[in-house]
Order: structure tokens, then sequence, then C-alpha cells
């Protein structure tokens, strides 16, 4: 993963004061609602990965610093060291993943199902080949048991430079976990932001 100067990872000279930040907030907040539909991809009944970016991970921690009145440097930079992760760099896609239950029932039912499903998800390629997620391992040993799954999940995607280059109109995500077995062609909207974070 690259770490040079041409790092997308956010800074804190990217996160705006609160003064600032409330005279973008409602501009920045109807930009980011337009970029997670494009970025959104619902797998099957209760399964949605959002693709984030610098954009949703900025959305994220400001926010945050809003909502929980975090106005320090230090502050800030602690919200940065858990996002950036998210921010792809290229030749990686980062994705959030929610299992979207409502009830106690469906949550009874399902995380018990979906045990390990964070390590099942996958992007197959147009020429058949496959790129698998990997969890990270801090992540998985905060959100993975034995016995249940946890709502969220965050995953990465690690693409060769042929992998790239061929991403394209044909790509399938899918999920091949078995209680799980779903698949959707992306959208060429959804296409067109992946390949940006590729780029």
């Amino acid at each position: 993963m690259s770490t040079s100067l041409s790092s997308r990872k956010l800074t804190l000279a990217d996160i705006a004061d609160a003064r600032a930040y409330e005279r973008e907030r409602e501009a920045f907040r109807a930009h980011v609602i337009e970029l997670k539909h494009r970025r959104r991809v619902s797998l099957g009944t209760v399964v949605t990965l959002l693709f984030e970016n610098r954009d949703t991970m900025r959305f994220q921690i400001q926010e945050m610093a809003r909502v929980e009145r975090i106005f320090t440097d230090e502050g800030i930079q602690e919200e940065l060291d858990v996002y950036n992760p998210m921010v792809p760099e290229p030749g990686q896609l980062c994705a959030t993943m929610f299992i979207e239950l409502t009830s106690d029932e469906q949550m009874r039912e399902w995380l018990t199902k979906l045990v390990g499903i964070e390590q099942r998800v996958l992007f197959r390629m147009p020429d058949g080949s496959e790129v698998r997620c990997v969890v990270d391992p801090q992540h998985a040993s905060q959100l993975t048991r034995d016995h249940v799954t946890a709502a969220v999940h965050y995953v990465t995607f690690e693409f060769t430079p042929q992998q790239v280059a061929a991403f394209g109109e044909g790509m399938v995500l899918a999920i091949d976990h078995p209680a799980y077995l779903e698949a959707v062609e992306l959208s060429p909207a959804t296409v067109a932001e992946l390949r940006a974070d590729l780029g």
C-alpha cells in the first residue's frame, strides 16, 4: 500500500473547524448523500456494502466531531487514525458492510447464521477470476466471534495492476457464505465510482 506523498489519506488540514464546517455542511452533506447512492450495493435481503472514499470518510469525521464536540487537534487526530484505513489507496477498494436487521428476532436468526461472512465477499472479474476481500486483523479481533457476527464490518479488496485495468462492465460483487449466497452485477455508475478509487 502506498504511503508516499501521494497518499490519499486525510490529514488535520482536511478537517474544517466547527464554524467553517457549519457553513459548508448542507452542501457537503447533499454531495455525500448523492455519492453514497452510487457507491452502495445491496446483496440480497440483509447485506449492503458501502464503498468508502476520501469524501465519505471526511464526512464521517466531520459529523463525529460535530456531534461529540471534538475541538482539539489531538481529538481530531484520533478520529483520523480510526477512519483513515477506510480511505482506499490506488489499487484498493474499501467498504463498510452492513448486516441490516430491524428486529430482535431477525438478529437472533441472522447474526448466528452469518458468522464469518466478512471473509466471504468477493469481486468476480469479467474474465472469471476473483478478488476476495481481506479483513484488518485488529478489526477482526474486535468484531469477530465464534458464535455470532457483528452487524457492521470493514473490508478491503486489493487489486493487481492487471485487475485494475480489467475492472469495468460486467463486474460482479458476490458473497459465497454457505448460509448467504448472493451476487449482483455492478451498475455503470458504481463501476465508474470504483474505477476512480482504483486509478
